[in-house]
This record gives C-alpha cells, structure tokens and sequence, in this order.
C-alpha cells in the first residue's frame, strides 16, 4: 500500500462528494495536488495543498475548501484528526490502528513492499565509482559506491529499468605513465636497482605487487624489449591488475555493476574525437 496514493484518492473522493460534476461543470479533480510528510512533523504524518489546487474547480475559497475536506476526512476511521491550515493546507493524523496494520502489508509483501510502477517502460543509466584505474578505491570513492548503489535499487525499485555502469578511464596520459611506473616496479621486482621513484610516476607499493604477479607471468620477457613493444603490454596489465583490485573491493561491499565501458576502446572506435 502506498499512504500518499490511497490518501490521494481518499482525497479525491471527497471533493465529488463535496462538489458534484454538475457543480463543476463536470470536471475532475486534476492529479496535480500533492500528499506528502509536512515540513514540520508537529503537524501530523501527511499534509495536503489540495485545497489550493482544487478550489477554483469547486468555484469556493481555498480555506473554505480545506475546512470542509477536513471536516470530511476526518470521519474516516483511519484518520486520527485533520485540520484546516493556512490559506488552504490540511494537515492529518492517522491512528495507531491505521500504522499497526502496515505492518501486516510489509509482511505480506516481503522484499516487494514498496514496489511500484512509476518507472515503467523507462530505462535509466546510473554511473557511479569510476575512479581511475591508476590505484586502489579510497573511502571517498566508497561513498560513491554506497551512493550510487543506492540511487540505482531505488529507481529499479520503482519500476525502472536500470543499468549500473562503471566508467574506466582508461586513455590518456595518465595510463601511460601507470604502465610506466609498473615496467620500474618490473625492474624491481627483477633485482635492479631503480633508484628514487619519479615524483609524476605512480609510486605505491599496490605496483610492486602488481610488478611481482608479472615477473612470475612473463618472466624477464619485458626487461630488454623496446619501449614500443612494453608500453602497450605493460598498460593492458597494469589497467587489468588495478581493476581486478577495485572490483574486488567493490565486491566485498555488495556493489555490483552491470557494464564496466572501457574509455580505450570507444577511443579505438572512434566514438571519442
């Protein structure tokens, strides 16, 4: 059961009885109205500007309106009280009874309590995280991910068809420079001394595991090879091993997307000028 919906159409139904199609010239009450939490929670559970919206339609004040749906709803054996305020507001109060009973509604709905169909028929694409594959997630990036997950159950939640996407930034001058600090970690890793890791390079120890994981792969394949041929080699490793990490952080907190776009290869189809 959704309270705003049913207290709309509660609403609804008053004001026909109030004001018959023949007083309004046959007019129904627009859906433009709204129920929703007041601002101030002093003022009951839901609040309604229904009045205003309608009263030109019933041809009377906006407050004499609101008095008289008041007055109306509060006869309802699920409302507590409902009062007039304002220029043409109505505040409610349900009963315990009312809130007692949507309790039985969550257990008869189980995971699907709350469903709706508002997002029908509608796809959304929700993008979130894609930090760059140049190191490990930060909680910063963890509050993307809590966030974005959010958003995206919310709106599959009601009714859209959702997508979650993970956008890899991986182009640029950035990734060049990762495979580069990866190929001084390979080095390393092979028993040269580097020396002081350039201040531009990437020099987190996450690379010198990385850098060990492709010396027991490859060996010393890539210890004399020329730049052009390392480069690429080095760039798709380290992108692969810095994902793989993310991933599996993403994991362990439940965040699960349903497309990871690669920023290289919409570049390599030209979809990126």
């Amino acid at each position: 059961m959704n309270v705003f919906a049913s207290f709309r159409d509660a609403i609804e139904e008053e004001f026909r009885r109030l004001v018959p199609p023949s007083a309004s010239a046959g007019a129904d009450p627009p859906a433009r109205f709204t129920v929703e939490p007041p601002r101030d929670p002093a003022h009951g559970e839901l609040a309604t500007n229904a009045a205003l919206v309608l009263a030109g339609t019933a041809g009377v004040k906006p407050r004499q309106l609101a008095e008289r749906l008041a007055e109306r709803l509060a006869a309802r054996p699920e409302v507590a009280a409902a009062e007039a305020a304002g220029p043409g507001f109505v505040n409610l109060r349900l009963t315990p009874a009312f809130w007692q009973a949507r309790l039985g509604d969550v257990l008869r709905a189980g995971e699907g309590y709350g469903d709706s169909t508002m997002g029908r028929g509608v796809r959304a694409n929700v993008e979130y995280v894609s930090a760059n594959p140049t190191g490990p997630l930060h909680v910063g990036h963890g509050r993307g991910a809590a966030v974005g997950d959010a958003l995206a159950s919310l709106l599959a939640k009601v009714g859209f068809e959702v997508t979650r996407e993970y956008y890899v930034n991986d182009a640029g001058v950035q990734i060049d420079l990762l495979a580069r600090s990866l190929q001084l970690r390979y080095r390393e890793a092979l028993g040269e001394e580097i020396g002081a890791i350039p201040e531009d390079h990437y020099p987190g120890e996450y690379l010198a595991e990385a850098a060990r994981t492709l010396v027991a792969r490859d060996g010393d394949k890539w210890r004399k090879a020329a730049e052009a041929d390392w480069l690429p080699a080095l760039r798709e490793f380290a992108v692969e091993a810095m994902m793989a990490s993310i991933r599996a952080d993403l994991a362990s907190l439940g965040v699960r997307h349903d497309v990871f776009a690669s920023e290289r290869a919409l570049t390599r189809a030209g979809a990126v000028e």
